[in-house]
């Protein structure tokens, strides 16, 4: 498929260096190594390079969900796609699912979640701080998933007004707060993933979720290392990602009389 005016291009010179921008005519990109005439990207396919005034080459790459994650606006420490992955991974969520999200924040994990439920599944976020949903509606519509999430400006303390939800994501301050609220919105055997920086977090969560009828609680922390692959001298590079996040995941059940 050949890049028509209007797509997105991920701009790749080496793994540091590289540029998320939408190929709109008559438009130039600067950038060390020479600046780019996007005009020259229309009608190539992806995958195919083109040169800069300097005469250096870009490769011209379709991105990814992980690409508008790591370059969206932010004002606020995102969640990184080693964490996404296993919140993916552990909720089974697809095509179809309808999740529950409180603490917008700048929309990256909001967009990843949303991508995933699409075309037929949608995300309700909530979110407090109003100057936060402005960026994320900006990311949510740079990388195409706006009309699959609904933001509500509002504290989610004060309840949902979203039942039956297949997963439920906190990520505010003192998430214990709001795990009873999100256990009135889920489904039976519904998850909750609750994103926790620190212990003391994940210790107060721990206990509530227990408090709260759910079961199947887990904390892990993931932690991801590059290996730099070179002939007679591949090793682990020296800089790495390290902690972001304590991530808490449980399952609700429902009580009857007889249990």
């Amino acid at each position: 498929m050949s890049i028509k005016e209007g797509d997105p291009i991920l701009l790749y010179l080496t793994e540091r260096k590289r540029w998320l921008v939408k190929v709109i005519k008559d438009s130039t990109m600067h950038t060390h190594k020479g600046f780019i005439e996007l005009n020259n990207a229309l009608d190539k396919e992806y995958g195919e390079g083109i040169k800069s005034s300097l005469g250096t080459t870009f490769w011209l790459l379709k991105p990814t969900m992980e690409d508008y994650v790591m370059k969206s606006a932010r004002k606020t420490q995102i969640v990184y796609p080693k964490d996404m992955g296993i919140i993916a991974a552990k909720s089974g969520i697809n095509s179809g699912s309808i999740v529950i999200e409180s603490g917008t924040g700048s929309g990256v994990l909001t967009g990843f979640i949303a991508n995933l439920v699409k075309p037929s599944g949608h995300v309700y976020s909530y979110e407090i701080r109003e100057e936060f949903i402005e960026i994320a509606k900006k990311n949510l519509k740079r990388c195409g998933v706006l009309d699959f999430v609904t933001i509500k400006h509002c504290d989610v303390k004060e309840g949902m007004d979203v039942s039956n939800a297949d997963l439920g994501i906190v990520d505010v301050g003192d998430p214990w707060s709001v795990i009873k609220t999100f256990r009135d919105s889920l489904k039976g055997s519904g998850m909750i993933v609750i994103i926790c920086p620190t212990m003391n977090q994940v210790e107060k969560s721990v206990i509530e979720l227990n408090e709260q009828g759910f079961i199947s609680i887990e904390t892990i922390e993931v932690i991801t290392r590059n290996i730099e692959s070179r002939i007679g001298i591949t090793r682990p590079t020296n800089r790495m990602v390290g902690h972001t996040a304590y991530l808490v995941f449980g399952k609700k059940i429902i009580y009857s009389d007889k249990d």
